[in-house]
């Protein structure tokens, strides 16, 4: 028989090193090594393969122990686990002392919740934008919400070429409102607002599915137990990211 394999990014994720996504990106950069050689996307690797990530040894630990964490990022953190790039990365401002990556992303002026986790699967099923699942937002614009414009935004805004999917949306001051989405483009509330000609003054993540935002700016905490088991309850039947 012959050894089983994986893609190298599902082995990056496998080893809690970072996201799937996150791992193409290394791979694209070259920093990525399979026995030596240069590792490509797609490539497969086994068990007696030597990875290695920015001249650092990893290892395939798929039975080791699960993270998961709910964190109120600040305004100026940025999402990423490039930490020789961006100095105010999410990793180096929480400094957990074990290799975790955050599930999606909150753009640097935003705040709010992002979960971090160790567990590659978890992060395919939350993201994979046909599970459809939902995320909270609170938001502050820089002049009076309308009927037309909560109309427009809940119905879709044709922003990166489509048009958003129909979302919940609902005013609760007079330049605030809340809105529910079950998709996740690049910096989709701040594009829909500014089609609208609006602009976003604060943006706040409140919810991610059934966890919600309970902790002071800059702090984290351990998933509850009833929280992770509804959570995967949630996310039984979602699929996995397919590459």
């Amino acid at each position: 028989m012959s050894e089983e394999t994986i893609r190298i990014n599902k082995f990056l994720s496998n080893s809690g090193y970072c996201s799937r996504r996150e791992a193409d990106g290394l791979i694209t950069q070259e920093r990525v090594l399979i026995n030596g050689k240069i590792a490509t996307l797609g490539q497969h690797v086994g068990i007696k393969d030597k990875i290695l990530v920015d001249g650092d040894v990893l290892q395939n630990r798929p039975n080791k122990r699960k993270i998961y964490l709910a964190f109120y990022k600040p305004k100026g953190i940025v999402c990423t686990t490039d930490t020789r790039i961006e100095k105010d990365n999410i990793i180096d401002f929480i400094s957990y002392p074990e290799r975790i990556f955050p599930i999606g992303r909150l753009d640097k002026m935003s705040e709010g919740l992002i979960l971090m986790t160790n567990d590659g699967d978890i992060v395919n099923k939350i993201l994979r934008a046909r599970n459809q699942h939902e995320k909270e937002y609170v938001v502050t614009v820089n002049k009076a919400v309308t009927a037309h414009f909560v109309k427009n935004m809940a119905a879709g805004v044709p922003i990166l070429d489509t048009v958003t999917k129909p979302c919940i949306v609902e005013q609760i001051h007079k330049k605030k409102f809340k809105i529910i989405l079950k998709q996740g483009l690049n910096r989709q509330i701040r594009r829909m607002c500014e089609y609208l000609n609006y602009r976003v003054v604060h943006l706040k993540r409140i919810r991610i599915i059934n966890i919600n935002l309970d902790l002071a700016v800059g702090k984290y905490r351990t998933l509850r137990p009833e929280e992770l088991n509804l959570l995967n309850q949630k996310l039984k039947h979602s699929q996995k990211e397919p590459r």
